[in-house]
């Protein structure tokens, strides 16, 4: 439950101002078909999450506990900082809305390419790694990216303007560095980290 609730948490706090939420609002505004967006959005995040989390899997079954702990808690700190930095839409996502696959065929592909080596994706790889707990993470992390992108695609304008972007980067931020510090310091154990 513990990696299922870190997840959700974390990739929540990421996904706020990160380019796919902004694709999220882009579709929206777009196609005006909130139900095919969000479902197109949960088909590519369960896709790319499961892809995420079983490469963590796998670097977990590869790699020497101790390097693994120096590997997590030095990427999770990387994540802070990467936390900070603004995304924006690439124009190759943007471009995503041209394809001729319809509202939930354009979604799932725009934001599974879009996911390609983002943060959350990043994240996703990282947390399966560092709780060895696939379908936690996974669900975790997907709940996450739901629970920002869904409300981006109901609200859209209205939304944009009121969410505190830097305030929301700042806590996820903190939160990645103190899972990293607190795996470098190899606290925690005996409970995932």
């Amino acid at each position: 439950m513990e990696a299922f609730l870190i997840s959700t948490g974390v990739v929540a706090l990421a996904e706020i101002g990160d380019k796919t939420q902004l694709l999220a609002f882009l579709l929206a505004a777009r196609f005006r078909k909130p139900l095919p967006i969000c479902l197109g959005i949960l088909v590519a995040t369960i896709a790319n999450h499961a892809f995420a989390g079983a490469l963590g899997a796998w670097i977990t079954s590869q790699v020497s506990p101790m390097t693994m702990r120096w590997v997590l808690g030095l990427g999770f700190l990387a994540m802070a900082v990467w936390t900070l930095i603004p995304d924006k839409i690439d124009e190759e996502v943007e471009g995503g809305g041209k394809l001729k696959l319809g509202v939930f065929g354009t979604t799932v592909v725009a934001f599974f390419m879009a996911e390609m080596g983002d943060k959350t994706q990043i994240a996703t790889v990282a947390l399966a790694a560092q709780f060895n707990a696939f379908i936690a993470v996974v669900a975790g992390t997907t709940l996450g990216m739901m629970i920002a992108n869904v409300p981006a695609v109901f609200l859209g304008d209205k939304m944009a303007g009121r969410i505190p972007v830097r305030l929301v980067h700042g806590v996820a931020a903190l939160i990645f560095a103190a899972i990293g510090v607190a795996t470098l310091a190899g606290l925690g154990q005996g409970l995932g980290f």
